[in-house]
């Protein structure tokens, strides 16, 4: 596809409407035009692309999108050298890693994991083991905190959801006429839950009177840098592929270089910089590069066009060439050595970074694809990712179910909970476009870098390439910049 020359006002929003469900995918999902974006307000405020304004997302949000006119490279001297401080990385697995993929060392996973999650918790119930539930009198009341084990449904259409702790199961009844019952919608496997009721009269199971899950607390507030400085998200680049955004790479490379984007400083990658190998069938009919060091060197070159003195982080994806359980520890030493263009950070998937005080979670999002699965297509789609994003925020966890796509690696620590709740959540992998506000937080979804596939267009899959949402780190106010 040829690269626009005609700019999109600057003005004009980007707002969402629903799409129905896809296949599971390493990629993305079903698109159609794309401009703007929007700032972000209220509690869940919700922006994607494939829409006109005013369809679904909050005009007030604070985000446009813009195309961007075709300009000469300007070099660095030209707009004054960038010189923004280091970030600060947390939460990364790298050299930490101490899983052998042992039972006992999942097992400890997920005790760590219930660990946290139930200490969040445990600030709004009173929780008693389930060993100890199952010893108290019929008609007590109860609160338990625990893993959702099993979730099934009874003849009369009530839910009874089994929780697990660190002493036992006991099964909870959620009745249909309940106001809460709809949430049961939204319940994954071996996420973590909280529940208050009361006992049957044979103390067998506990009617359930409330739910309540870790979530981001709705009075949560933002940091924001203390001047004016941007940093651009994207993720997805997919050097190696015949279908690689050439052009529309070197439409954003060179508007790096313009005064216009004097105060975008840091650029976040998401992951998957090269299309990698043997990642799908019949994979290598597609790759432009088949050999995958020469993917990375490529990737490097690709790399090199931004401005030098911007402050680069990136994170591994499913398609590249790191162990595929998350989470992932950074690239070897050998593959930064092939990207050392610009002196880059690397870090793991996940990994919380901090850039003038704004905490931004990179997490690449296999998960996505469970998420957009397992739940309903209004909480969940491939084209409007950024709400199967707040179901993670919901549960604090960036990939809660195990046993299905997403691979889990065991460690003493799991690094896939949200501990702190984060000012940005950042993803990509779905190849789709996607913003929108959770509880203050905002959740980016950021497209990606290479056109449709012959593979991606058998399973219907239309990708949303060559946007970059720039971020105001001053403000929380988000640009997405078209150069398509």
């Amino acid at each position: 596809m040829n690269a626009g020359n005609d700019p999109t006002p600057a003005d004009e929003l980007l707002t969402g409407e629903d799409g129905s469900g896809d296949p599971d995918v390493s990629t993305g999902a079903k698109n159609s035009e794309n401009r703007q974006t929007e700032s972000v307000s209220g509690v869940e405020t919700e922006g994607s692309a494939g829409a006109s304004a005013g369809e679904g997302g909050a005009a007030d949000d604070g985000g446009t999108t813009a195309d961007a006119e075709s300009q000469p490279p300007t070099t660095a001297d030209a707009i004054g050298d960038r010189s923004p401080p280091a970030p600060d990385i947390r939460n990364d697995v790298t050299g930490r890693s101490t899983g052998t993929g042992e039972y006992e060392e999942f097992v400890g996973t997920f005790q760590d994991r219930y660990e946290r999650l139930s200490g969040l918790l445990r600030r709004r119930v009173n929780h008693r083991p389930a060993e100890a539930i199952q010893s108290m009198p019929g008609g007590s009341e109860a609160e338990m905190i625990g893993l959702v084990d099993d979730i099934r449904s009874t003849a009369s259409g009530h839910w009874i959801v089994e929780l697990e702790d660190t002493t036992g199961t006991f099964p909870c009844l959620i009745m249909k006429d309940r106001a809460f019952a709809p949430l049961v919608d939204d319940l994954l496997l071996d996420e973590c839950l909280a529940v208050q009721g009361t006992l049957a009269d044979d103390g067998g199971i506990l009617f359930v009177d409330s739910l309540h899950f870790p979530d981001v607390p709705r009075t949560h507030k933002p940091n924001t840098a203390d001047r004016h400085v941007q940093a651009a998200l994207i993720s997805d680049v997919h050097v190696g592929s015949q279908e690689f955004a050439q052009e529309a790479w070197d439409r954003f490379a060179d508007w790096l270089h313009t005064p216009e984007a004097e105060a975008v400083e840091y650029l976040l990658i998401g992951g998957d910089m090269v299309e990698g190998v043997g990642v799908y069938p019949d994979q290598d009919e597609e790759l432009d590069v088949v050999d995958i060091y020469e993917q990375y060197e490529a990737f490097s070159e690709q790399l090199k066009k931004v401005p030098g003195d911007m402050e680069i982080v990136m994170i591994p994806g499913n398609h590249d060439a790191v162990r595929l359980a998350e989470p992932q520890p950074a690239f070897t030493e050998e593959l930064r050595d092939i990207m050392s263009a610009h002196d880059a950070r690397f870090t793991g998937n996940p990994s919380t970074v901090t850039v003038e005080g704004v905490s931004v979670l990179m997490y690449h999002g296999v998960s996505l694809d469970e998420v957009i699965a397992e739940l309903p297509e209004e909480k969940a789609s491939y084209d409007h990712p950024h709400k199967a994003m707040y179901q993670l925020l919901k549960k604090r966890h960036v990939a809660p179910q195990y046993g299905g796509h997403t691979r889990v690696a065991p460690e003493e620590k799991d690094y896939l909970v949200i501990d702190e709740v984060p000012d940005v959540f950042h993803t990509g992998h779905v190849h789709k476009l996607g913003w929108g506000k959770y509880h203050n937080v905002l959740a980016v979804n950021s497209g990606c870098w290479q056109e449709q596939t012959a593979f991606q267009k058998s399973v219907n899959i239309d990708p949303d390439y060559g946007h970059a949402p720039i971020l105001d780190l001053d403000t929380l106010d988000m640009t997405v910049r078209k150069f398509v």
